[in-house]
């Protein structure tokens, strides 16, 4: 079975994928965390997010950077959020998540364009979203228990022109797919978010 979660940042989605990995016994791939990595990896070589080149060589990224605790900060997810409009990085980085999709037994795999692009086959997918309002507040409270200085202020507007920019892009934009249950996590607890999210794929297996 392969289930599909996508989604904007901080709706959820993350959280959501790992616990129906665990509650299904399937292996987990947070794709955004791949695109993540070039974005670092632009920012190690000095390079410019925004050109072409310069992400397509930063997709040769070694394996270890998926370790590295800066590639969940905002600065990096801006930069993913940018590398990613690129058709060569996109194209570079198909070919992995479709092999971890296609795997014997199935998997959960969640990001932005899952459902539609990576694995528009999928059993089940979900589509998590929540308000700006909403996912400001989750990943400020995230930011200060990491003891990174953050403003509200300025994670909301950060998040609003992530958002802008995935859902306008040319090449597989952030939507949800036509046969995607949508799973609004604005008002719920986490275990709640779980709990709708699991009952959905169920709905799904029929």
């Amino acid at each position: 079975m392969i289930i599909a979660v996508d989604g904007p940042t901080a709706s959820g989605k993350g959280t959501i994928a790992k616990a129906l990995a665990a509650h299904y016994g399937l292996p987990h791939l947070d794709t955004g965390l791949l695109y993540r990595a070039v974005g670092r990896q632009v920012e190690l070589n000095l390079g410019n997010p925004d050109d072409a080149a310069d992400a397509l060589a930063a997709c040769e990224f070694p394996t270890s950077l998926l370790d590295d605790p800066e590639l969940r900060s905002e600065a990096t997810g801006g930069l993913a959020s940018r590398v990613s409009i690129h058709h060569g990085v996109r194209q570079a980085l198909f070919a992995r998540q479709r092999a971890f999709a296609t795997q014997a037994g199935g998997a959960v795999l969640d990001g932005r364009d899952i459902g539609t692009v990576i694995a528009p086959e999928a059993q089940a997918k979900l589509f998590v979203t929540a308000s700006v309002a909403a996912r400001a507040k989750r990943r400020h409270l995230e930011m200060i228990a990491s003891g990174r200085e953050t403003q509200l202020d300025e994670i909301a507007a950060d998040l609003a022109a992530r958002d802008e920019r995935d859902r306008n892009r040319k090449e597989a934009p952030l939507r949800a797919a036509v046969d995607a249950a949508t799973l609004d996590t604005s008002e719920l607890t986490r275990d709640a978010a779980i709990a709708a999210a699991i009952a959905l794929v169920e709905a799904r297996r029929g």
